[in-house]
């Protein structure tokens, strides 16, 4: 009797061990505010620019407190406010489920944000 309480006991605790795993996992993208690392290039609308991150993932920026402008072509590392936060998570969780069935494997995280703090890594985008 001890030997199935302990053996119960046990297949809880780690399923739920790596249940808050996925779960840590998956709020990362559904966080409000967010910090990026990449390639920042000029976008085709206005005062929009893209930010294209290691992994490949692609993020629309915008800023009215900070010059983006003056960082095209660097490596740099942005803080902002991903709009939308609640939903662009959904979006990405739904991704990573189809990537775990196989389905869509090459699919990065695109995401839109308003930057509030910009922090040039490199003067240039390449490695």
């Amino acid at each position: 009797m001890k030997v199935k309480f302990a053996i119960v006991f046990l297949a809880v605790f780690v399923f739920m061990g790596t249940a808050g795993v996925a779960t840590a996992q998956k709020k990362m993208t559904h966080k409000k505010t967010r910090t990026l690392s990449g390639c920042l290039q000029k976008a085709d609308d206005g005062n929009e620019y893209k930010l294209t991150t290691a992994k490949g993932g692609t993020w629309e920026i915008k800023s009215d407190s900070v010059k983006l402008a003056d960082h095209v072509g660097h490596s740099v590392t942005v803080d902002g406010v991903v709009s939308n936060a609640k939903m662009h998570g959904m979006k990405e969780d739904i991704k990573s489920e189809a990537k775990e069935h196989g389905v869509d494997k090459d699919s990065t995280e695109h995401g839109h944000m308003s930057v509030t703090n910009l922090t040039m890594v490199s003067d240039s985008c390449k490695k």
